[in-house]
């Protein structure tokens, strides 16, 4: 419980009674923020490599099990994109980064959650996935910044509207 109120996921009310916390637009908007600046540097990083071929291979293997998820439930389909987001950060070998992604999870997952499956589902795209590797692979850090804050900018507009 600890975890979670650390997280931000939890608050205490006045009498110390613990109730899940509700993410309002701002809040949503300022850790998207904080997740694109975090997975651009990822993406920097990456496109850095002189070899990106293993990089390369396993995000395919992370988008492939998105499409995998596609079918199973929310809850399914949200930790096979986190794990995607994750694997980028993991590939880095930046461990802070890893962990400053980390730390943002609980309520990147709970700001999908509370936004609902239409909404939520929306931002999950294999394609769109797809383009960040692509980007990633060409080693064009521009390309590849532009095309994460372009994916984390429509998700959480997408997740606020």
């Amino acid at each position: 419980m600890r975890q979670l109120e650390q997280e931000g996921l939890l608050s205490a009310g006045p009498r110390g009674r613990l109730s899940v916390r509700h993410l309002d637009a701002k809040e949503i908007r300022d850790i998207y923020s904080v997740r694109a600046a975090l997975e651009s540097l990822a993406a920097r990083t990456l496109c850095e490599l002189p070899d990106r071929q293993q990089v390369i291979t396993s995000l395919r293997t992370a988008i492939d099990a998105m499409a995998a998820a596609a079918k199973g439930s929310l809850e399914e389909r949200i930790e096979s994109d986190l794990e995607f987001h994750r694997t980028m950060c993991r590939l880095t070998g930046n461990e802070t980064l890893l962990h400053s992604w980390e730390s943002l999870e609980g309520s990147i997952r709970m700001s999908i959650m509370f936004a609902g499956l239409e909404k939520g589902v929306k931002n999950m795209s294999v394609e769109r996935h797809h383009d960040i590797v692509a980007a990633i692979e060409t080693g064009d850090v521009s390309l590849a910044r532009k095309t994460i804050l372009e994916h984390m900018d429509s998700a959480a507009a997408e997740l606020v509207a």
